[in-house]
């Protein structure tokens, strides 16, 4: 079973990002991204890129399920205001 804070040093240590946040049960989790890495990306190509970090605890099973809002630098800050 994986910790909130395990999902997070692995989405870090391959996702240069300004912001992240992960919390969940051991089985669901969700994350709130914020990187510059994808400003000119689709919603779909962002998830790939977290998904593809993730692939081998997903496979495993030992993650099931994470859902996840990403946002470039301006994104956040439109919607913080």
């Amino acid at each position: 079973m994986m910790e909130s804070e395990q999902i997070k040093k692995i989405i870090a240590a391959g996702l240069p990002c300004e912001g992240l946040h992960v919390e969940g049960d051991g089985q669901h989790f969700e994350a709130i991204l914020v990187s510059s890495e994808f400003i000119g990306k689709s919603r779909v190509q962002r998830q790939q890129l977290v998904n593809a970090l993730l692939r081998s605890y997903f496979d495993s099973g030992e993650l099931h399920a994470l859902s996840m809002k990403t946002l470039t630098p301006e994104e956040r800050s439109a919607l913080c205001g």
